[in-house]
């Protein structure tokens, strides 16, 4: 019988291999042009795997982005008391040093190519957009809606954006920097 790392490392590399080879033909063919079966012969599984691990297309290729936005959401969301969002932004980014992301460039190609994809993802954006918007207005203490919480939300979103697929210390450094430097200009929420 499988020992359950060894059958998790397993699904991981199939996985793995399925999002590789849909990326590699949403890069070549494009993503409408791209079947489930083109996908499953590429990753040497079967469709039925391929819609097991990933139900529709559209997941599949956006996957890799809602993993980067679910990381980042646990790690602002989950962070521990005393650690702010800028920190633990901080810190998720120089985790991200330490294991890079190895589709970081086909999903940009991929992105690029397929705008209807781009779309989807900046849609899904708005969203984390809204959500660190939320986190970052409770910490401050002001509304969610006011200004000040959404444009630092966003300025988050763009420097994650730019540095969370091919991260490099001085980058962080700098994006760090720029991050604080343009929360500490807003005005501060109303005394509790």
């Amino acid at each position: 019988m499988m020992s359950d790392g060894l059958r998790e490392r397993s699904k991981a590399r199939r996985r793995e291999a399925i999002v590789r080879a849909a990326y590699e033909l949403f890069a070549d063919r494009g993503f409408e042009a791209t079947t489930i079966a083109d996908i499953a012969a590429a990753a040497e599984v079967s469709p039925r795997t391929v819609t097991l691990y990933f139900p529709s297309k559209l997941e599949l290729a956006m996957s890799e982005f809602d993993s980067v936005t679910d990381q980042v959401r646990a790690a602002v969301h989950d962070r521990e008391p005393g650690l702010t969002i800028l920190d633990a932004l901080e810190r998720w980014l120089r985790e991200e040093i330490a294991e890079p992301r190895g589709l970081a460039d086909l999903t940009d190609r991929v992105l690029e190519l397929n705008p209807q994809l781009r779309a989807v993802a900046e849609a899904r954006l708005t969203e984390v957009i809204k959500f660190g918007a939320k986190i970052l207005a409770e910490e401050r203490g002001s509304s969610p809606d006011d200004f000040g919480p959404r444009m630092a939300s966003a300025a988050a979103a763009a420097v994650i954006s730019e540095v969370c697929y091919r991260p490099q210390e001085a980058d962080i450094d700098t994006a760090m920097a720029f991050l604080r430097a343009g929360l500490a200009t807003l005005p501060p929420g109303p005394a509790s």
